[in-house]
């Protein structure tokens, strides 16, 4: 039987509440090791969340309202982003802005009931194009109504559509452990110097039998450059950004025809990716007066805006017409000799990163800021000429369009999830 019945939600689950510890009490906090979840951790659309961004003691558990959620357990924000959702994918506590919900044994399981949950969730925001609520308390969960199935067809339910974000979480997963392999190239190659010797480097040694091992390690010539004060191969030179790449050069025209418009926000940024776009009609005038950016293939994006929030993008196989907003820098190399990839790879690396959140933090502004000239004023050490850069352009191109693969497969797999989610729980169709 693949019929629902609508029950209330408060009938059919255990809710738990959370708390914060005293914030003042360093013991609470300093040191800590059990993750503390707030809406921050999960507000993603990711099924599982696994580490929350504050840790806190054992003491700071004993001495507040915070509680314990096992595994498989949901949580579900109430203030603020209300409506966010997660299930929990190992034991963590939580603060007094979420509410944690279990399945009642026989009833529902956790897993059809996250399901079940989104599904209601995305129909109310449909309707009330907002929040689900203003804010959840306990008595809002008597309010809720949702249908669900018997236990059998739950069970299939749920393992179809988990099916679907398992394979997502396999490709972020994926994603982030290239992300990281990027960035340890770019350390070993071009901050420690240990790039692979060519043949022309170590014929130039009188070393031929040096070729392919890493150069400052294997003995290759370094010389002191007064600009950078350390030192650097011979041969190589910092190059501005100004002087290899362009900024802020595609913008939209009035002339200009466009179908099926999507527009990118500083807020649909969230770490390397982009989360949720815009569409938009393609008629000129009616397109915000912020979208003023023609993404092409490949650019890289820094929002100018809350950088220590909304962090890089890089836009690899955007959607066509893809159109971002003024809170961008758009950057892109103009010279053949060095590919975007291998300069996003510069960007984001750990002291570039904290560089331009310094600079940020020094604006007199409301809000931290970046301007173009703060990005092309930074400085990235090189070959001259680019000599034997190629290797490495190749490489990070590979890396970056797994990657690239990747965010596109999971864009494709979260649309049949969406599509499938409300069918499966109307009955429209139904698990053989």
């Amino acid at each position: 039987m693949n019929r629902s019945r609508r029950v209330k939600l408060s009938s059919i689950i255990e809710i738990i509440s959370g708390g914060t510890p005293k914030t003042s009490e360093e013991k609470y906090w300093t040191n800590g090791t059990i993750d503390w979840l707030s809406v921050n951790d999960f507000n993603n659309d990711l099924r599982f969340v696994y580490r929350a961004e504050k840790k806190i003691t054992e003491l700071g558990v004993n001495s507040s309202n915070t509680k314990f959620l096992k595994k498989g357990d949901i949580i579900i924000s109430a203030r603020g982003t209300v409506g966010a959702l997660a299930q929990i994918g190992v034991p963590m506590c939580f603060n007094q802005s979420c509410f944690g919900l279990r399945g009642a044994e026989g009833k529902v399981l956790n897993d059809y009931l996250y399901y079940a949950l989104k599904n209601y969730v995305l129909n109310i925001k449909k309707r009330s194009q907002g929040s689900v609520f203003d804010t959840i308390n306990l008595k809002s969960f008597d309010l809720m109504e949702i249908d669900i199935h018997e236990l059998t067809t739950q069970t299939k339910i749920a393992t179809v559509l988990s099916t679907l974000d398992k394979k997502i979480a396999l490709n972020n997963r994926i994603n982030t452990e290239l992300e990281a392999m990027a960035k340890t190239l770019y350390d070993y190659w071009f901050v420690q110097f240990d790039f692979p010797i060519s043949e022309a480097q170590a014929n130039a040694l009188g070393k031929p039998e040096l070729k392919g091992k890493p150069y400052k390690s294997s003995g290759g010539k370094m010389v002191f450059n007064e600009a950078l004060k350390r030192e650097i191969p011979e041969g190589w030179v910092p190059f501005p950004l100004s002087s290899i790449l362009k900024s802020n050069y595609a913008s939209i025209a009035k002339n200009d025809k466009y179908n099926n418009i999507e527009y990118l926000d500083t807020s649909s940024l969230t770490k390397n990716q982009i989360d949720v776009t815009e569409s938009l009609s393609p008629e000129i005038d009616k397109i915000p007066s912020r979208a003023k950016r023609i993404v092409n293939r490949n650019d890289i994006l820094y929002s100018t805006v809350r950088p220590n929030l909304c962090h890089y993008g890089i836009i690899k196989h955007p959607i066509e017409n893809m159109i971002a907003s003024t809170g961008f820098v758009q950057l892109s190399s103009k010279v053949d000799w060095i590919s975007n990839d291998l300069i996003y790879t510069f960007l984001t690396s750990t002291w570039i990163t904290e560089r331009l959140q310094q600079i940020a933090s020094l604006a007199v502004s409301s809000y931290p800021s970046i301007s173009p000239n703060d990005l092309l004023g930074l400085n990235i050490v090189l070959p001259v000429n680019g000599d034997g850069i190629e290797h490495a352009n190749s490489i990070f191109d590979d890396i970056y369009l797994k990657i690239s693969f990747n965010q596109k497969e999971n864009q494709q797999l979260t649309q049949l999830r969406d599509w499938l989610l409300p069918m499966l729980m109307n009955g429209q169709v139904t698990v053989k």
